[in-house]
């Protein structure tokens, strides 16, 4: 087992849609989920969210307030995940890159019905985003 590593997501919603990307590799892998990944060494949080969402899909966002965090812990991982409210700043469409394999938006009441990372309905649910 690993040491618990520090991670952000962004939730980003738009016009009734959320911003997604299914997963290219690590845990996960196939799978849909929000824009995030690991904090970076001397990054603050809301720096890594802002450039996880650049990296993976190509936008620009402004990070707003902690929506809640979650906890995943796998055979090999452990993750400790904050995930924060952001806005698009820009009006490109989503492009994948880094790690993620599609990106796009999708209708909120449609998002449960994609093969979403474990937890992370529930997550939204909660969450008042879902």
């Amino acid at each position: 087992m690993t040491s618990p590593e520090l991670c952000v997501g962004a939730v980003a919603v738009a016009d009734g849609q959320l911003l997604m990307v299914r997963r290219g590799r690590g845990p996960g892998s196939g799978r849909w989920s929000v824009p995030g990944g690991r904090v970076e060494s001397g990054e603050t949080i809301r720096q890594a969210v802002v450039r996880e969402v650049a990296e993976e899909t190509g936008l620009q966002v402004r990070c707003g307030d902690l929506l809640g965090w979650a906890e995943r812990i796998g055979p090999r991982h452990h993750f400790v995940i904050l995930d924060f409210l952001v806005t698009v700043s820009d009006g490109r469409s989503p492009v994948a890159g880094d790690d993620a394999a599609e990106v796009g938006w999708f209708p909120l009441p449609s998002v449960s019905q994609l093969a979403l990372v474990d937890g992370l309905a529930a997550f939204l649910r909660d969450h008042g985003v879902l």
